[in-house]
């Protein structure tokens, strides 16, 4: 099950939410998801890459690779939004979590207090 953990963008104040775990709705829906998050290059390749699998293989391949997705979306959605410059704005416990979660270091512990 997918948990969330709120970012925040460093420069624009930007408050976007993160996931982490398995994600039911990309399990049901594939790439669907993305689209809602606004992550559009992420949902063309996906879409794409379902449709090919889904026409070589009479629709197994796009199952397999929807259940290997759903494990891997959540993941790379935080980690890219990450990189674009969003930073943890959550309460240290559930961003210690989430940094263990995602296999990235702690940031520095004025990052992590919650905007008031």
């Amino acid at each position: 099950m997918a948990t969330m953990i709120m970012l925040k963008h460093k420069d624009t104040g930007i408050i976007k939410k993160g996931f982490y775990g398995f994600s039911w709705t990309t399990f049901f829906f594939g790439a669907i998801p993305a689209l809602f998050r606004q992550d559009f290059i992420t949902f063309i390749g996906a879409f794409v890459v379902m449709v090919i699998l889904g026409c070589i293989t009479f629709g197994i391949g796009t199952f397999v690779a929807m259940v290997a997705w759903a494990f891997m979306y959540n993941k790379y959605y935080t980690r890219r939004l990450i990189e674009r410059g969003y930073e943890f704005n959550d309460s240290p416990g559930r961003t210690e979590a989430a940094c263990a979660a995602l296999g990235i270091a702690m940031p520095r512990a004025e990052q992590t207090a919650v905007a008031g």
